[in-house]
């Protein structure tokens, strides 16, 4: 779809795919208790089972992501709940995962800052040239910056139990905030084509 046209969407309604999205909001929660909370099996694996069962819970829930996509595509079930929920379960699924790094002394709290700001932003964005009928698609930036934030997080999880995975984490980390920023930029540039300037604003 090309940005400028009005998009329309079937009715909402419960299907796999919203199901697969809903699944992804619930992990969110189930994430950052897994990180946080200390029990006794994490003795089992020398204190640092939450780490290794927290990087599986997210894994699982980035699949939701993509298979969510995959069978509303397959299955023509593209609907406003899932237009709507998809991109917030995303957001809610990255800024629990990076400010639960933070509580664990993972991740400095300005990259969270950085990350948060750029989704609000996106997000604000997004709804205003809705409103206006135009749909501003997701950029390659905006997708290498959802790869680069997963990546980041699977490598800083694993690397307190992993130390030489700590360099690529660290790697990982600096290029999440370059691409979160370029890929903000990007959007703004667009929404100005688009929206401001497109409509004679």
């Amino acid at each position: 779809m090309t940005p400028g046209r009005a998009f329309h969407y079937k009715d909402s309604r419960l299907n796999l795919p919203n199901a697969l999205t809903a699944l992804r909001i619930f992990l969110v929660p189930l994430l950052v208790v897994v990180l946080l909370t200390r029990f006794k099996p994490h003795e089992a694996l020398g204190g640092e089972g939450h780490l290794y069962l927290g990087a599986i819970i997210f894994a699982v829930a980035v699949a939701t992501d993509y298979l969510d996509g995959y069978f509303a595509r397959r299955r023509n079930q593209v609907t406003r709940l899932g237009i709507l929920l998809d991109p917030l379960a995303d957001k809610l699924l990255i800024v629990g995962a990076f400010l639960s790094l933070v509580e664990m002394g993972l991740v400095p709290a300005w990259v969270v800052m950085i990350i948060l700001a750029r989704e609000l932003a996106v997000t604000g964005l997004r709804n205003v040239a809705a409103g206006k009928g135009i749909l501003i698609r997701a950029s390659a930036l905006g997708k290498a910056k959802m790869v680069a934030q997963v990546t980041a997080v699977l490598l800083l999880l694993l690397s307190q139990p992993l130390p030489a995975l700590r360099l690529p984490a660290f790697v990982a980390l600096g290029v999440v905030v370059v691409v979160t920023l370029g890929s903000g930029a990007d959007y703004f540039v667009r929404f100005w084509k688009d929206v401001v300037r497109g409509r004679g604003e």
